[in-house]
C-alpha cells in the first residue's frame, strides 16, 4: 500500500459493551506494535453503560464499571467517547443523576473525552456545564442531504461530524471541502444497512424511545435484509463500504483521516474481526487471534 503522511485514527465500538475485549487488546496494541499497520492509530473508544437515559444509536447492554473503564482509557491515552445520542430527550431529562456522573468523570480523563450527541438541547446543556468534553455530531441524524452534511460541518460545537454512511463515496464533493472540514469528518465505514433503507430515523428513534423508559415495539426493520442481522461479509458488499485499501488510496491522500467502527450491539467475536481486519498486519493476525482467545477470562461469544 502507498505511504501517505495522513494517520488514520480509528474511532472503536464499545467502551463499557467490550472492555473486557479492549483489556486483552491494548495491551497487544501497545507491546506488540509491529504486529499492526504503523499508519494507524485509536481516535477513541465510543460506547455507553445500560441504562444511560442520554444513550441513543443502539440499546446500551455495557455492563462495565465507569471506574474501571476511566481507569483502562487512563492507562493508554485513548480518547474515550460517551455515547448520548437521543433524539428525544427533553428539559426534564438533563438533570439525570447517572449521565451527569459519567460526564464528570470522563471530563477528568488524561486524554480529553468526548460525548457523540444528537439533541442540540443536551449539545448546548454540556457545552455550558462540561466545557471539558469535545463534542461529536451523531450519524444517528441521518445527514444524506451534502449541503446539511456541511452545514453540520461548520457547526463550531463539533469537532467531528459523522455522516450518514451513503455521503462516503460522494468525491466529487467531498474533495472540495476544506482540509478543516476534512479533518472533522469521522466516515462510518462497516455499515451493514441496506444502501436504500429510509427506516434508519425510525429506527434510531425507537432506539431514543426504549432508552427514555418507554414502552415500545421494538423496530423491525423491512429493508432488504434487515431481518438478518449484522454480517461483515455483507457489509463489504454495501456499496458505501470503506476498507483499508480505499483508506490508504483514496480517502487518505485526499486529506481524510478520521474512521469510525460501529458494532456496540454486535458480540465482541465480530469486533474483533474489525479490529483484525482494519488494524493488523495480516502476517500477525493468527498471534493477535489467539493471545485474545486463549485469554481464560474473555467470553467472545
Amino acid at each position: 500500500m502507498p505511504n501517505s503522511s495522513f494517520t488514520t485514527h480509528y474511532h472503536l465500538p464499545g467502551l463499557f459493551e467490550f472492555y473486557e475485549l479492549y483489556k486483552v487488546f491494548l495491551p497487544l496494541w501497545k507491546e506488540h506494535r509491529d504486529w499492526f499497520y504503523s499508519w494507524c492509530d485509536i481516535g477513541s473508544i465510543y460506547g455507553a453503560p445500560m441504562d444511560c437515559l442520554w444513550g441513543g444509536g443502539r440499546a446500551g447492554f455495557g455492563e462495565a464499571d465507569a471506574d474501571d473503564v476511566f481507569s483502562l482509557v487512563n492507562e493508554y491515552g485513548i480518547s474515550a467517547r460517551l455515547t448520548f445520542s437521543n433524539s428525544l430527550l427533553r428539559d426534564e431529562h438533563l438533570s439525570d443523576r447517572k449521565c451527569n456522573l459519567l460526564c464528570a468523570l470522563f471530563e477528568k480523563a488524561k486524554e480529553k473525552s468526548g460525548v457523540i450527541v444528537h439533541s442540540d438541547l443536551l449539545k448546548d446543556y454540556l457545552k455550558a456545564k462540561y466545557p471539558g468534553l469535545y463534542l461529536v455530531s451523531s450519524t444517528t441524524k441521518v445527514l444524506t442531504d451534502f449541503d446539511d452534511f456541511v452545514s453540520e460541518l461548520n457547526q463550531e460545537d463539533f469537532e467531528y461530524v459523522v455522516p450518514d454512511f451513503r455521503l462516503n463515496k460522494a468525491f466529487d464533493r467531498l474533495q472540495k471541502l476544506s482540509q478543516n472540514q476534512k479533518d472533522k469528518v469521522e466516515f462510518l465505514c462497516n455499515e451493514c444497512c441496506n444502501y436504500s433503507c429510509t427506516e434508519r430515523k425510525a429506527c434510531y428513534e425507537n432506539v431514543s424511545r426504549r432508552n427514555l423508559g418507554e414502552v415500545v415495539i421494538e423496530h423491525k426493520c423491512t429493508a432488504p435484509g434487515g431481518e438478518g442481522g449484522y454480517r461483515f461479509s455483507l457489509a463489504k458488499q454495501n456499496p458505501a463500504f470503506i476498507g483499508i485499501r480505499d483508506i490508504q488510496e483514496t480517502y487518505l491522500p485526499m486529506g481524510f483521516s478520521n474512521f469510525k467502527l460501529e458494532g456496540r450491539g454486535l458480540g465482541s467475536a465480530i469486533v474483533l474481526e474489525f479490529l483484525l481486519y482494519y488494524m493488523t498486519k495480516p502476517e500477525y493476525q493468527l498471534e493477535v487471534r489467539e493471545a485474545i482467545y486463549l485469554d481464560s477470562m474473555l467470553d467472545l461469544f
